[in-house]
């Protein structure tokens, strides 16, 4: 009999691992959907927004309402494009700020892409490639004396925004629409 409930309490506790196991999974899955879905089309306001005129609304109680943005519908497109993402990299961009041939201060930047969802695995697949076309940007902008001097001048960001997307955009291209940076930091040495 000892033998017994102890396989019984064995079991049991099995099958309940396994039913929280299937919950906290699908309750992790649902919860990422809504997240790629905000990101792939809808913008906050203006053109393109829910009551805009590129959506596509269905009346049943509890369907699903799509609003598509500058990625799909209306002004001559096909839709095929999607929508948008934001490509982030792996690591912060440093670039080294040097005077008189000695490195005076780090600036660390965050930088993000908002890219056509049609080019996000090419994005994924030329990493390095990309890292390496802004890491030339920043050095060569770094190199001006004039661009890291002040990071928190709206000229030196937006040129900084600027040069990283002209060059961009000629290693890839159609699909990068814009650059941003999403956090900026300088470390004096």
């Amino acid at each position: 009999m000892k033998h017994v409930i102890s396989a019984v309490v064995a079991v049991v506790c099995i099958l309940i691992g396994g039913i929280t196991g299937h919950f906290v999974k699908t309750g992790l899955s649902a919860a990422a959907s809504p997240n790629a879905h905000e990101t792939s089309g809808k913008s906050d306001g203006g053109h393109g927004a829910a009551d805009s005129h590129g959506s596509e609304k269905k009346e049943s109680h509890g369907a699903k309402k799509e609003a598509s943005g500058h990625g799909g519908g209306g002004h001559g497109s096909d839709g095929a494009a999607g929508g948008v993402v934001y490509f982030k990299f792996t690591r912060e961009f440093i670039v080294p700020v040097m005077h008189d041939r000695k490195v005076e201060s780090l600036v660390i930047l965050n930088i993000n892409l908002e890219a056509d969802s049609s080019i996000s695995q090419k994005l994924f697949s030329m990493e390095p490639k990309i890292r390496d076309n802004i890491m030339t940007t920043l050095i060569e902008l770094s190199n001006d004396d004039r661009t890291f001097e002040n990071i928190t001048d709206v000229e030196s960001y937006e040129t900084i925004r600027a040069m990283v997307l002209m060059n961009l955009q000629k290693a890839v291209p159609t699909g990068i629409q814009n650059v941003l940076i999403v956090d900026i930091a300088q470390q004096d040495l």
